[in-house]
């Protein structure tokens, strides 16, 4: 055990700066900080012994967190704006999530925790080494690749994010959660290049090309690149070409690139109206995991954008493939059921004609289903979201707690 409090004393040493600063600017009494000090040796020993947990590391990162958000309080008590004990936590919180990881390789959870504490840091660059380095222990990890995704199309990059979700894909082959994410993720920019499309951000009427060019705002330091061998290395001293586009003084604007003839090839493209959704969705097909739960959750997924133009087609592109497929199945059948209801607003009066549609095709379903129950139980899911929404009619809500008594009552 020398060795263990040699190495705890090591790093209780390089936080001595810090704890002068607190008892200098009053932030911590003498008698707090002999306890601190006693807590972090604790945490200290129990990390750097040996048969370690990766919930020890969590303990201690949650403690030092804490320990933080209680120095910041009282700095702004004391109206200390400038302290270099901040900067110093943060520094020790990634110290204890570099050994975390590094002892723990293994560990996705000690990962997630890493990305998610980088993130709400606002360290950029730092994330990004971290993503590489998980991906790269974890490359059927789907949650990760879907983190990676979603924060470069967040980012603004779609290519970028297309590139995460599609290297993920080749990986995970035997679930189906990173291809819902990924529609989810091309669902999200239709959605966005729609919006601008309307006005919503920019001037109003814009063509698809500016739309696009609206919504993909790229954000080099979120940019995952597998092929780095140097991911400390800066960019310092390194030559680079000028951007033959940039505007200079005195020279003459050049011409765009896209001329009209261009632009209107864009807007009728088909990745506008829906056909990258819909091949994930065709692709997913042909993989192992495929059935009908997987194809439900894309009917989901498809079905909560009813802001969409092409919603109604993507959707009846996957329930044609469930009805071909899995033709009698809860799923479909359930899918099918709820398929009148797409789009249409609980307040609104074209709801009892749809929800009146539903209920026959559900009295259908329920003779012609290959499980009675499960139908049943998917149904009264569905009901419950309506019926738990304010304001609704009366006549309504009559009729959808008939429906799900019948439901609910042995047969």
């Amino acid at each position: 055990m020398a060795g263990v409090s040699d190495k705890a004393r090591f790093y209780l040493e390089r936080a001595a700066p810090e704890l002068r600063e607190f008892e200098e600017k009053g932030i911590f009494s003498k008698d707090e900080i002999r306890t601190l000090v006693t807590k972090r040796s604790d945490f200290e020993h129990l990390i750097l012994s040996p048969g370690t947990k990766p919930s020890d590391f969590l303990s201690y990162v949650s403690w030092e967190r804490s320990l933080d958000r209680l120095r910041a309080k009282r700095c702004r008590k004391l109206n200390l704006s400038r302290s270099s004990s901040s900067h110093a936590s943060q520094a020790r919180t990634f110290g204890i999530f570099e050994r975390a990881v590094l002892k723990h390789p293994g560990c996705v959870p000690l990962w997630l925790a890493y990305l998610d504490f980088a993130a709400q840091a606002k360290a950029t660059k730092r994330w990004r080494r971290i993503a590489t380095r998980a991906l790269r222990l974890h490359p059927t990890n789907a949650q990760l690749w879907t983190i990676a995704g979603r924060r470069a199309a967040q980012g603004g990059d779609m290519e970028r994010a297309r590139a995460h979700f599609l290297r993920g894909c080749r990986f995970c082959t035997g679930d189906a959660a990173l291809w819902v994410e990924y529609a989810r993720c091309e669902m999200e920019w239709l959605a966005k290049v729609e919006a601008k499309k309307a006005g919503k951000g920019v001037r109003k009427g814009v063509n698809a090309l500016e739309a696009i060019k609206a919504t993909e705002a790229v954000q080099e330091g979120d940019i995952i690149r597998f092929d780095e061998e140097d991911e400390e290395s800066g960019d310092e001293g390194e030559l680079m070409l000028p951007d033959p586009d940039a505007q200079g003084q005195g020279t003459k604007k050049k011409p765009d690139v896209f001329d009209e003839e261009t632009t209107r090839k864009m807007e009728q493209s088909p990745a506008l109206s829906g056909a990258i959704p819909m091949a994930i969705f065709d692709i997913a097909r042909k993989q192992p995991f495929f059935g009908p739960a997987a194809a439900e959750q894309f009917f989901d997924v498809f079905a909560g954008f009813s802001n969409l133009s092409s919603q109604e087609r993507i959707v009846q592109h996957v329930l044609a493939a469930m009805e071909e497929l899995f033709p009698n199945h809860p799923c479909t059948c359930s899918c099918q059921i709820r398929q009148p209801l797409i789009g249409v607003s609980i307040v609104t009066a074209a709801f009892p004609k749809a929800l009146r549609e539903s209920l026959a095709r559900l009295k259908v379903a329920l003779e012609g289903t290959t499980d009675r129950k499960a139908l049943a139980r998917k149904t009264v899911v569905w009901v419950d979201a309506i019926l738990a929404t304010e304001g609704l009619d009366e006549a309504i809500k009559t009729v959808l707690e008939h429906t799900k008594r019948s439901l609910e009552s042995p047969s």
